[in-house]
């Protein structure tokens, strides 16, 4: 296994598809009703691309970003203030709202997560969370598949399990805690033409392939990226102008407790 230390996150190229990132975020803040007094967690914040949402939805709350990453806080704007900190060891109380968009799904053991999480709000206060559920798609499968066949010493996916459920797993898991709302949407992303990468590529250089990329030597990272380019384009043919679509699909659920 290679010895390279684990990369924090890049900010400039997650930034790149801004955009299609921060629409399912508003999508779930629309759901998102009055909160009690206490303070908002904007959960694995990133670089902020929900602070502003947030702030002008709620402008008499305090606003908290929250992430792992200190790259993305390095970025963050439109806080009152920062925390890094990891979220499976985080505690709070007398929260209004914990909002998460794309990053629970990086942590594991969600039947506990969420409980838990849920128990830092004050009364009537609010879970909101998105995550990506891409992993059984051709962009998420191809990674899992060609990593173990191209090095079968480090990657084997014989018992794998995708990090997140379908929305009635959660709505079943956070029925007992208050009001729950779950659903599904799948997106239709048009990626503008990426030079030397399949436009598929370039979205999930800076988030599915990082875990991949970490195991690799950087001539074993060329090898990887151009057998993925090269199944991408079957799965997700080019459009004449280079660009194409990519179904996406995320699960969204909100907890009133």
């Amino acid at each position: 296994m290679s010895d390279r230390p684990k990369q924090d996150w890049n900010p400039e190229t997650y930034a790149r598809f801004r955009g299609l990132r921060l629409r399912p975020a508003l999508d779930l803040l629309m759901q998102v009703g009055d909160l009690p007094g206490g303070e908002i967690v904007d959960l694995g914040c990133g670089t902020g691309a929900a602070a502003e949402p947030l702030r002008q939805r709620y402008p008499d709350h305090r606003l908290t970003g929250l992430d792992a990453s200190p790259a993305m806080l390095a970025k963050a704007q439109g806080y009152d203030r920062l925390i890094e900190a990891d979220a499976t060891t985080w505690q709070a109380e007398g929260l209004a709202l914990i909002f998460s968009n794309a990053a629970l799904h990086w942590l594991p053991d969600h039947a506990s997560l969420m409980p838990r999480l849920a128990g830092m709000l004050a009364p009537g206060g609010v879970l909101a969370v998105q995550m990506p559920r891409q992993y059984l798609a051709p962009s998420h499968r191809f990674l899992r598949d060609i990593a173990a066949a191209l090095y079968p010493d480090r990657f084997d996916f014989a018992r794998y399990e995708a990090p997140v459920q379908p929305a009635p797993a959660y709505w079943q898991m956070l029925q007992p805690l208050g009001t729950v709302e779950a659903w599904e949407t799948e997106y239709m992303q048009h990626l503008a033409p990426s030079k030397d990468l399949h436009p598929v590529h370039a979205f999930t250089q800076s988030t599915a392939m990082r875990p991949f990329v970490e195991k690799l030597t950087a001539p074993e990272v060329a090898t990887f990226a151009a057998a993925y380019d090269q199944a991408l384009t079957s799965a997700y043919p080019l459009l004449p102008d280079g660009s194409c679509l990519m179904p996406f699909r995320r699960v969204f659920f909100t907890l009133n407790v």
